[in-house]
C-alpha cells in the first residue's frame, strides 16, 4: 500500500476534465472526487473562513476533518465567497477556464447571485452543469431543503430496512448522498461523450435529485404496485425475493450472512447441512415456496450455522460451493486478507496527519488505471496559487482579496 506517483497523470484516461465543484457536503463532492480519481482536475470552491460543513462532521482526529479527507481527496481547494462583488468577477472568470461546475444550492439560488443559466451558458456555451438538489429542480417540493436520510425516507428505501414489528429504520450512512453522486458522475460522462461524439452537442445541464436517485435504485417498486398492487413492507435481514436469505449467529458469536436463492446452490446447501429431503419437500423445492416458507427453513438452518465457528462454516462452504460470510466490521475490513491482496486500501500521506489509509480507486482499470494522490485539501491551501495562474492575479491583488474575505 503506496501512494502512487504523481508522474503521469497526463495518462489517466479524464485528464483534461477540468472540473469546479462549488457543492457542499457529501453527494456532488462526491461526483467529482470519483471523476478526479481518474485524473480530472478538480478545484473544490468553499466560503473563506467557513469551509464546507463536511469539514464539521464527525470524526476527527485532532480537529483534522477524516471524512473529508476522503470525499473530497485529488482536488485542489479555494475559498470564495460569491455573494460580493469581487468574488463574482472571479466566478465569472472562472467559468470559462472549466468544462464543468458541480453544485448542490435550491434552485435559483445561483440565479440570485447573477448566475442564471442564460448567462453562465453566455460566459462558457460548452459548460455541462451538475445540479444536485433534494427534490429536483422542479415540482411541487423542488424549493425544499434535502438531506441524504430524509430522501431516503421520501423515495420509500427507508420503509424496506428494519423489521415488521419496529419502526422503518435508517442505515448508518448516508446511502443517499453516495448513490447520487455516483449518478452525478454517469451524467457528467454522458455530457461529455454526447459533446465528444455530436458536433452541434454544446452545454448541458443535469438536474439530478437525491428523491430520484434513491427511487431508481428500488428497481421493482414501482413496477410490483403498479402491476400487482403490492407495497412491499420490512423484513429485517431476511429476504423478501430469495430464500433462503438471512443472517445467522454462529457459535463463536459471529454473525453470518447467506444467501443459497439459487437451485443448484440450495441443492448444495442441503447435502451440507444433511437435509436434502428438503429438495422433496414442496415447502421448500422452489425458490418461490422458500421465500413462503422463509421462517420454517431458517429454524432447520439455525441450528447448524449456531453449532459451527464462523472459520469452520467459511471452509465448509467453500468446499462445498455455497454463497456465504462475515458480517464484518470496519476493523475486520481494514485487516481483511483479502482486501489487502487486491490492493483495495491505499496509504497516502496527509498534510496534517501524516500517512493515512483510504479505500483505493475503484473500479479497477487495466490500462488506464485511477489513483490517489492527495487527500481533501486544507481550507483555501491552493487559492493563491489557482488565481495567480489561472486568472493571473498579483500577490498585491490576492492580498487585498484576502483583506475583503472575499477569498
Amino acid at each position: 500500500m503506496t501512494n502512487a506517483e504523481n508522474g503521469g497523470d497526463q495518462n489517466q484516461p479524464l485528464h483534461g476534465l477540468k472540473i469546479l465543484d462549488i457543492s457542499t457536503m457529501i453527494a456532488g463532492p462526491v461526483a467529482s472526487t470519483l471523476l478526479a480519481d481518474f485524473g480530472a482536475e478538480v478545484i473544490k470552491v468553499e466560503l473563506p473562513g467557513v469551509g464546507d460543513s463536511l469539514r464539521q462532521l464527525p470524526p476527527h482526529k485532532e480537529g483534522a476533518p477524516l471524512w473529508w479527507k476522503v470525499t473530497n481527496r485529488n482536488k485542489k481547494g479555494i475559498t470564495l465567497d460569491l455573494r460580493k462583488e469581487e468574488g463574482k468577477e472571479i466566478f465569472r472568470r472562472l467559468i470559462p477556464k472549466f468544462d464543468v461546475l458541480t453544485e448542490n444550492f435550491r434552485p435559483g439560488t445561483l440565479d440570485k447571485y447573477g448566475f442564471s443559466r442564460e448567462i453562465l451558458k453566455e460566459l462558457n456555451p460548452d459548460l455541462i452543469i451538475l445540479r444536485i438538489t433534494g427534490y429536483g429542480q422542479t415540482g411541487p417540493m423542488a424549493s425544499r431543503p434535502g438531506f441524504a436520510r430524509i430522501a431516503e425516507a421520501y423515495s420509500g428505501f427507508t420503509a424496506l430496512c428494519g423489521t415488521p414489528d419496529r419502526p422503518p429504520m435508517h442505515i448508518g450512512y448516508p446511502i443517499a448522498d453516495g448513490v447520487t453522486g455516483m449518478f452525478g458522475a454517469i451524467g457528467i460522462l454522458i455530457a461529455c461523450f454526447r459533446q465528444k461524439t455530436r458536433k452541434d452537442a454544446h452545454g448541458e445541464e443535469i438536474d439530478l435529485s437525491l428523491v430520484d436517485s434513491m427511487l431508481r435504485m428500488l428497481e421493482f417498486s414501482v413496477i410490483e404496485y403498479d402491476q400487482l398492487g403490492v407495497v412491499r413492507e420490512r423484513s429485517g435481514n431476511r429476504s423478501q425475493y430469495a430464500g433462503p436469505s438471512n443472517v445467522y449467529l454462529t457459535k463463536d458469536q459471529r454473525w453470518f450472512s447467506m444467501s443459497a436463492s439459487a437451485q443448484p446452490v440450495f441443492a448444495r446447501l442441503t447435502h451440507t447441512i444433511g437435509r436434502p429431503d428438503l429438495l422433496e419437500n414442496p415447502n421448500f423445492a422452489t425458490n418461490p415456496a422458500r421465500v413462503k416458507n422463509a421462517g420454517a427453513l431458517d429454524d432447520i438452518i439455525k441450528p447448524w450455522i449456531a453449532d459451527r465457528n464462523i472459520d469452520d462454516i467459511m471452509e465448509i462452504f467453500e468446499r462445498d460451493g455455497i454463497s456465504g460470510g462475515p458480517v464484518n466490521d470496519a476493523a475486520d475490513v481494514f485487516h481483511s486478507k483479502h482486501l489487502r491482496e487486491r490492493n483495495s486500501f491505499i496509504e497516502i500521506e496527509d498534510s496534517e496527519l501524516g500517512p493515512v489509509t483510504m479505500q483505493n480507486v475503484i473500479p479497477i482499470m487495466t490500462e488506464a488505471p485511477g489513483k490517489v494522490h492527495s487527500t481533501g485539501p486544507t481550507l483555501g491551501q491552493d487559492t493563491d496559487d489557482i488565481l495567480s495562474t489561472m486568472l493571473e492575479l498579483t500577490d498585491a491583488e490576492i492580498a487585498d482579496l484576502r483583506s475583503k474575505n472575499v477569498i
